[in-house]
Formats: structure tokens, sequence, C-alpha cells
């Protein structure tokens, strides 16, 4: 499922520094005793903080900077102790270290109490300040501002204890000698300490936002956070009510450390933790196992979305596991080993078959076989993949999704070959949204999409389309989640059952309750005040029955617009296809595979106006806060995006079955890359229709062209009368010039002509005896319509040259007709090009042919 590239491999970069450290002390060549090195903490820069146990019955603490791979030792205690918690100042003039006490025959620490923690001076001089003596485990961490400025003159440390309070000590320096930099007064250091919260039954530190979330219970579970400042202040600004069963954590206990979190908890009870992304998304997971059942029952608690989704999954023991949650861009990604993989989709909650839940053999997480126990390390930036930690190993994997398992999964590759539709679709949706961008992905899914028969559940052309175009968008702002269509599932009335279930998976929805900003909150740029407004708006959204834009909005002003005359409004449609055009058109420089974007199409330039239109009401509507100038921008890339992918889809179909530009003569045969290709334009068709989505103008000149080569004639007209072929004036003007006036021919070209709409018979691009006398009959239909009408025309009787006198009808007629050209203002404006002599020669040549005396 995943790709786990292994970016620090610790103990490889940092046993051979410590082999040589104590080789040094010991004074020989090679040092071959054991090491016991024990990662205890990575800061915000990526330092990775780490002690061991030394040959002299020492114990050192180290630093291994990640971008340099350099190491730099840190500290010395002159006797073994147990370091359970240490923090490197940003200055790296302060280390602050806690202490624990064990049964491993290590000298006890004095003063006598369970756990000790000390900040230390590490340059230059190491003076040494007990700030607490306790009966429980206490963590320490600096704050490490995100600013370039280097304050030495002062730090900020937090100590979170097992008790349950946090506090925050503030650290002054002085100078000494110009450059000595050491702590002012360190004798009333315990004075300067600040309690920020007490009473937690849990707590957790987020090293990279510079953010404490801790849980206090009183009448309800309150979750709160704290948000540390470059300016080393702080202050409480959000508080969100959770609901958690009766007494969750009984008592609390420090576990392994996270690194990236740390946090106490009791593991047995319940596992919780806090993910945030800088778009503004919140999630709050926790996990815990059923007393009662086999079951593993997890929560996740999108707090941007106002909701509360609690899912329960069957286990195959009774052995009580936490799962591991992975935030990989959208996706929270629940983890239990040997058991399940479930990919949740924090933006798309709506329905199950947008989450891939994979379970069994198949739940890979891609981590060698002897992999301990992982911890997460994440940024909140949503394109940087997050990283896991093998405490055993002590390597650090870069986390990324793997296409190509997720390829098997659509294609139904062994071992996935019983896959449901809704893991396919999750699947699709899943690759796209993490690997479209990339152009080989991309290609795959559409070969796929070629080769593979249409599915019943869900249209995979729409679901291609729709997810390419979110993904492309939905960077913009969070609250487009809800407004960009992203599945044409939303838009069926029955939703197939197949899609709204996922064996073995129990999905629960919960709406919650509105969390309160505080404070600078309201007032923040970033992370809080997008937060703030994404929460708002769900709320707003919720209220509004449809805020999501669906394609079928367009369905009924489009069906009056192919009947309706040239207006004004239409003048502007147009003019949105222009900006759509020119955006293509700068998009793609090189020279077109595909004839498509060659000719007018009035037909689709009306279409692709009218989309545009439509969609940027809907978002000014609904997304105001955008503004119109970046909703005009987004709108005019996401119709021309559209219609590059469809493009896109046929340049790979083409090139696939080596198509060339021999596919347009009409006259050829086809093969099977025609019919291939036929085929696919047609489902591409389906789904555009489905979706009231433009096609490219040119697209329907050449499905035509494919189409009276690939099936029988009258096959081809039984097409155009169902409307799934719209005759273009390009194609039949082709039409009429590459077939020949055989009898068969004829026969086409007349049906063709027959389906035209009474405006558009372009009798004249067909050069024949027929076509000629069709275009005949309408003249002297619409010359003789206006003689009645204007009854003020006198016939004059004269004698006209060309006309033979023996034929009395005709002459006539021409006599008639020459009468009201000579009087009329514009005697061709019915047709050019035609007259009353060429009504009359036609009629004489069509007698012959008649008569069998004279060929066509």
């Amino acid at each position: 499922m995943f790709k786990l590239q292994p970016k620090l491999d610790f103990r490889r970069d940092v046993e051979a520094h410590v082999l040589g450290k104590e080789a040094a002390v010991c004074g020989v060549k090679d040092y071959c005793g054991a090491l016991d090195i024990l990662i205890i903490n990575i800061e915000r820069d990526g330092g990775i903080l780490y002690s061991w146990k030394g040959s002299t019955g020492t114990t050192r603490v180290g630093k291994y900077d990640s971008a340099t791979k350099q190491n730099k030792l840190l500290y010395s205690f002159d006797k073994p102790v147990c370091v359970s918690s240490c923090s490197l100042n940003k200055e790296e003039t302060l280390l602050a270290v806690s202490l624990a006490r064990n049964n491993s025959g290590e000298e006890p620490l004095k003063p006598m109490s369970k756990c000790l923690t000390l900040l230390i001076e590490i340059h230059p001089i190491n003076n040494t300040k007990v700030l607490k003596a306790v009966d429980c485990r206490v963590k320490v961490q600096f704050l490490h501002p995100g600013t370039d400025h280097r304050s030495v003159l002062e730090s900020h440390l937090l100590l979170l204890t097992e008790d349950g309070y946090v506090d925050q000590y503030h650290v002054l320096m002085t100078r000494h000698g110009g450059y000595k930099v050491l702590m002012a007064n360190p004798e009333r250091l315990s004075k300067t300490a600040e309690r920020l919260a007490e009473d937690l039954c849990w707590v957790q530190w987020d090293v990279h936002t510079q953010r404490l979330y801790y849980l206090t219970h009183v009448d309800k579970f309150l979750l709160r956070c704290v948000q540390f400042y470059d300016n080393r202040n702080c202050e409480t600004v959000l508080e969100l009510p959770l609901e958690l069963h009766a007494h969750p954590f009984t008592t609390i206990k420090f576990v392994n450390l996270g690194f990236d979190h740390f946090y106490v908890e009791r593991p047995e009870r319940v596992q919780m933790e806090v993910f945030t992304n800088r778009i503004g998304s919140m999630c709050v997971c926790y996990s815990r196992p059923s007393c009662d059942k086999p079951e593993l029952i997890y929560t996740v608690v999108l707090v941007h979305k106002d909701c509360s989704k609690t899912f329960r999954i069957t286990l195959g023991d009774t052995t009580r596991r936490h799962p591991l949650f992975i935030p990989i861009g959208y996706y929270m990604v629940v983890y239990l080993h040997a058991c399940f993989l479930h990919c949740i989709n924090t933006r798309q909650q709506e329905m199950l078959c947008h989450s891939l839940f994979l379970s069994g053999n198949n739940a890979d997480l891609g981590l060698p076989a002897k992999s301990g126990r992982l911890t997460v390390m994440h940024a909140e930036e949503e394109e940087s993949s997050p990283a896991l930690l093998d405490l055993s190993s002590g390597t650090i994997y870069s986390v990324q999704i793997n296409p190509a398992y997720l390829m098997q999964i659509l294609r139904s590759d062994p071992p996935f070959s019983s896959m449901a539709d809704a893991q396919r679709l999750a699947a699709l949706h899943c690759l796209l949204l993490h690997k479209g961008s990339d152009p080989n992905v991309e290609l795959e899914i559409i070969e796929w999409l070629c080769d593979n028969a249409t599915l019943e559940s869900f249209d995979q052309i729409q679901e291609f389309i729709l997810a390419s175009l979110y993904r492309i968008n939905y960077k913009m702002s969070l609250g487009l989640d809800k407004l960009l269509p992203c599945s044409s599932v939303f838009d069926k009335k029955d939703v197939p059952a197949c899609l709204t279930e996922v064996p073995g998976v129990l999905c629960t929805a919960e709406p919650l309750a509105h969390p309160v900003f505080q404070g600078k909150a309201r007032s923040l740029q970033g992370f809080w005040s997008e937060l703030q407004w994404n929460t708002e708006r769900t709320t707003f959204f919720h209220a509004d029955p449809n805020p999501r834009y669906r394609t079928s909005h367009a369905q009924a002003d489009w069906t009056k617009l192919v009947t309706a005359r040239p207006s004004g409004h239409m003048t502007h449609l147009l003019d949105n296809t222009k900006k759509v055009l020119s955006t293509v058109d700068n998009w793609r420089h090189d020279g077109k595979l595909v004839p498509l974007f060659q000719e007018e199409d009035h037909h689709q330039r009306v279409l692709i106006g009218l989309t545009v239109e439509k969609l940027r009401e809907h978002l000014n509507t609904h997304l105001p806060r955008l503004g119109k100038k970046k909703i005009d921008v987004l709108v005019v890339n996401y119709v021309a995006k559209l219609l590059e992918l469809i493009r896109h889809m046929l340049e790979t179909v083409w090139l696939k079955h080596s198509l060339g530009p021999r596919v347009l003569c009409l006259t050829q045969p086809a093969g099977p890359g025609e019919w291939a290709v036929f085929h696919f334009m047609l489902r591409i068709l389906q789904a555009t229709r489905g979706l009231c989505a433009p096609l490219p103008p040119g697209y329907h000149t050449l499905l035509a062209a494919f189409a009276v080569r690939c099936l029988p004639r009258h096959t081809f007209l039984q097409y155009v009368d169902h409307g799934f072929l719209r005759l273009t004036e390009t194609f039949v003007s082709r039409l009429m010039t590459d077939f020949d006036n055989s009898d068969a021919n004829e026969k086409l070209k007349f049906s063709v002509l027959k389906r035209l709409p009474e405006a558009n018979r372009f009798y004249h691009m067909w050069d024949h005896p027929v076509s000629s006398a069709s275009i005949c009959r309408d003249y002297v239909r619409n010359v003789l319509g206006r003689r009645d009408r204007n009854k003020g025309f006198a016939f004059t009787g004269r004698d006209k040259a060309g006309f033979r006198p023996e034929f009395l009808p005709l002459t006539h007629l021409a006599k008639v007709l020459s009468d009201v050209e000579e009087q009329a203002l514009n005697p061709f404006d019915e047709q050019e090009n035609v007259d009353a002599t060429f009504v009359g020669e036609t009629a004489l040549k069509q007698t012959l042919i008649l008569l069998g005396f004279e060929g066509k």
C-alpha cells in the first residue's frame, strides 16, 4: 500500500561516532563492547538527541544533526543514569534532562525520588540546577521559535508531569567576559515557573507547530489548545467538547515518546492523538478496544467538518492493541499490524466508498519484517510526506502512497481479484488525489480506463474527470471541499448498496459540538483563521441543502439554449468560451496529435460558456471569501483542464493503437485500433452527457468520422437518430467530398442531408444533380412565396434567352422567376449563385437523367 524509503539510518550514522568516542576513552584502536544507544527526543530543527552508556560507567548525551550528518557530545554524567527525557534549547547553551530511577543496579538518585529533573549549562561551563525531584516521571521540552532570530538571553522550558500538570520555566541568561552565556540568578529559577494547565487526563505536545493540547474533565471532556508564539508568549486559543465514554483515563502514565507528539495516557484504555494541517484541518483520533467483544473501536473527529465518525472493526483475536494513526495528505491512515489498514478520507467523509479499507494479508504497510514499535513524525504541510521512526532499529522512513499497489487493486490483479467496487473506487480516488500529478501514473490510469469494461456501480471516466479536476483546484481553499464536485456518486438518486457498505466495517457519524475560539485566534492569520473559517462555513453548509455544485445544474438552461436564437446572453457565453480556449492554447504549445480545437463547433462553444457561468455563479454565492477575480480564474482553469483531460485521454488511446492522420479519411476501412478508439470515445461521450459537461470543439466531428468507418450504414443512421452522433458542418462537408456518387453512397448522403436541421441543410456541399434540384426547389419555394406576399410584382411576359419555348411550364416558371429577380433589391439573398437560369438548366438536366439520356 505504501512505499517506505529509509531517509535516515540512525544506528548506522551514530554508532560509528559512538564507537570512536569509546575507543578514544579506552585507549584502544577498535572498541568492541556493547552499545546501548537510546533515542530520547527529536527537536523542531530535526536534531536527534540520544544517550548511551559508556565503557567507564558513564552516561553520555549527544546530538545528531540529520541535515549535516554531524554528531556532537552535549554532556557526560560521571555515573550510570537512566535518561528518560531531554531537550536542547535553540542556541544549544542549555540542556534539560529528566532522570528516572530504575531497578537495574544503577546508583540511586539524590535527592531520593523517582524522577530528577535538571537544567544544565553545556556551553561554556557545566553549571547544573535541580528543577524538580518528584515521585512521578517528567517530560522536558524547550520552546523553539520558528523565526531565525537567535535570542541568547532567554529560553523557555516546559515540564509535563504524570501528576497531570504542565509548568513553564522562563530561564534568563546573561553574558560574561564577552562570550560566556550563563544563567542569571539560577537560585531564583523556581520562582519563574508558571502553571499552564493542571488536572489533566491527557496531554500532547506538537513540536512542529509549538502547540500544547490537553484534555480536562469536570462535567464533560474538554480539549484545549495552547499556542506558543515566536515572541515566547502563549495563550489558549481553542476549546472543543468531546464525547468520550466514561473514565477513559483512570491513571496517567508516560509511554514511549512520539517525538513530534509526546503525551500521557493509559495505553490499555484509550489512545489519543491530534493532527493538524496548515490549510485549516484538524483531526482528533482516539481508539479503545471493546471490553466484551474481539473488536477495535476508533474515532476520527473531523473538527474542520463538524463531524465525528466512529468505526468498529472485528478482530481475529482478543489481544487488546491500539492502531497507528498516520496522516498522509488529507487521508488519515489507521493501521493495525496483520489486521487491517484503513485510509480515511478526511475531506469527503460522506460515504465509505471514498475511504479505502484493506484487511488480512492485503493490509500491508510495507515495513521490514523485524520492525518494532513505530512512532509518527509528521509536518503540518500537506505536500510533505510523514515519517515513521522504527524505535527498535532507529531507522526513519518516509511514507508515500505506492501507485503500483493501487493500480493492482484497480486492475483486480491477484491477490486483489475479489475486490469490491467500493474498494476500487476508493483506490482510484486515493491514486488520483495523491499521485495524479505524476504523468506516468495518469497514463496508467487512462490505459486502465481504455481496457476496463464499464462497472455497473459507478462510471470510471466520470470519477477520473471529477477527481482530477478536484485535485487541481481544492488547494485554493478548504471550503471548496463542499462546493466542487469530486465524485459522480453524489449525483446518484439511488446509490448502490455495494458503495455504501464495506464488509467488516461498521461506521456511525455524529455531529460535533462547535469549537470555541478564544483570544488572538479570532484575528490570527494562517492555521487558526483557516480552521475557524472552515468550521463556520461547515455550519453554513449544513443549513444549505445543496452546497455542492452539481453538473446537472446547467442541464435545464442547456436544453433551452440548444434551440435558442443568437442573443446578448449567448454572446456573453461565447466570451467565456474564448477565455477557456485561450487558456487551453497556452497550456499546449506543441503540435496537437488529435485533431481537436480546430473548428468552431458553435454547439460545444455555447456549452463551454454555460458551464463557466454556472460554476462561477455557484462559487460566488457560496464562497465569496475567495473574491471574484480568484473565482473567475479558478472556473476558467477548471473548464480548460476538463477539456485538456478529454484530449489527453484521446491522445493516450491514439498512441496506444498507433493511429495516424489517415483515420480522418472516411473511405478507409476501419481496423481494430479504430474500433477501440470509437468505443472509448462513445464512453467519454456517455460520461460527459451524464455530467452535462462540454467536449472539446471538434470532438463530435471526430466521433462521427470513426462511426461512419466502423458502423454499418443503417446502424450509423440509428446512432444519429438517437442522438449519440451529432452531424457537424465539418463532418457533412467531408462526407460529401470523400465519398463518390455510387448508389450506396448517394443513399447515405441523402439520409444524412434529410437528418440535418432545415436551416443547416448544406446542399451546396454536394456537387450532384439531385442536390442541385433540392437547392432549386428551396429557391423556387422562397421566391414564389415572396411574390405572393408582395402583390406589386407585375408579370411582363418578355421572352428570355436561354429557355426553350417548347416546354411551356418551365418557360412560364422561368419568366416569373426572372421578373421577381429584376424587381428584388437583392436577387441572390436566398441562395448563393442561384437564379432562374440555374433553375431551368437544372430542371432540364434532371429530366434527361430520369429519361435515361444522361448520366449523373
